[in-house]
């Protein structure tokens, strides 16, 4: 028999997989009662299981209309929601040679969306000041992903 965070967790994506939303509202106290476990056991899987980084966002309501609001967030938006908050504070040029290289690897964007980015940073990075520059990358980035191959 699985632990009782293996039966939280199960729960919840089958009643993910039932929404074609992807995303479900749901109570604690309705958990707790179908899977004979505390309350607080279900905040445990959530904040464990069902992370940003794993590709969920988890809104929380406690109270009597209290609900638990659990959606699925695809990893391409996660990772350019991340790269794009890098390119606020104008990193170096590795950084963004890295997110490109990452994207690549990843087989998120072309070989030829790469060498056009890098391209384009390296003339950025030559001829810009800093706040131009942001601008510059951020568009790129933003072009990337609702362009992208997966896009």
């Amino acid at each position: 028999m699985s632990n009782i965070a293996d039966m939280i967790e199960a729960y919840i994506l089958q009643r993910l997989a039932l929404e074609q939303s992807g995303q479900v509202e749901i109570r604690r106290t309705d958990i707790a009662e179908e899977i004979s476990c505390a309350p607080s056991q279900i905040s445990y899987v959530l904040s464990t299981r069902f992370t940003p980084q794993k590709g969920f966002a988890v809104e929380s309501r406690r109270g009597l209309g209290g609900f638990i609001r659990i959606a699925q967030v695809p990893m391409r938006e996660i990772i350019y929601e991340e790269m794009l908050e890098k390119l606020e504070d104008d990193p170096e040029y590795e950084t963004v040679q890295s997110m490109v290289r990452y994207l690549l690897q990843h087989q998120m964007i072309s070989k030829r969306e790469a060498a056009l980015v890098m391209a384009s940073a390296a003339a950025a990075y030559e001829a810009m000041d800093a706040e131009d520059r942001v601008h510059l990358l951020k568009s790129l980035f933003l072009t990337l992903e609702h362009y992208g191959e997966e896009g």
